[in-house]
């Protein structure tokens, strides 16, 4: 299970075989910044058909890489009303202080 990461949940006119084509090509995009060593140790991803999602594993360097390359790519293919994205997986820092805050009565 990815505890930190991206999940991309793709429109009914988005073809699937489309945005897998985008993710593995995001992959290969992270292997010329990062090498192909460390897009093997570090890369997760997973495509779901039948939930017409996907999820990009962010916890190094590299799963952030492909994650931007893929929004893009995707972004630029189809549109950004064709894909929603958002992060899951722990909250962000801002939105604990927020939280910490609120419970003080601050």
């Amino acid at each position: 299970m990815i505890r930190d990461g991206y999940c991309y949940r793709f429109d009914d006119n988005l073809p699937l075989p489309e945005a897998e084509k985008w993710l593995l090509l995001s992959v290969v995009a992270a292997e010329s910044l990062y090498g192909r060593s460390p897009v093997r140790l570090d890369a997760a991803f997973c495509l779901d058909r039948k939930q017409r999602s996907c999820v990009v594993d962010a916890t190094s360097d590299v799963g952030r890489a492909i994650a931007r390359i893929f929004t893009g790519f995707l972004t630029h293919q189809f549109g950004e009303v064709s894909f929603r994205v958002e992060r899951v997986g722990p909250q962000r820092e801002a939105d604990l202080v927020t939280s910490a805050h609120a419970s003080q009565g601050g």
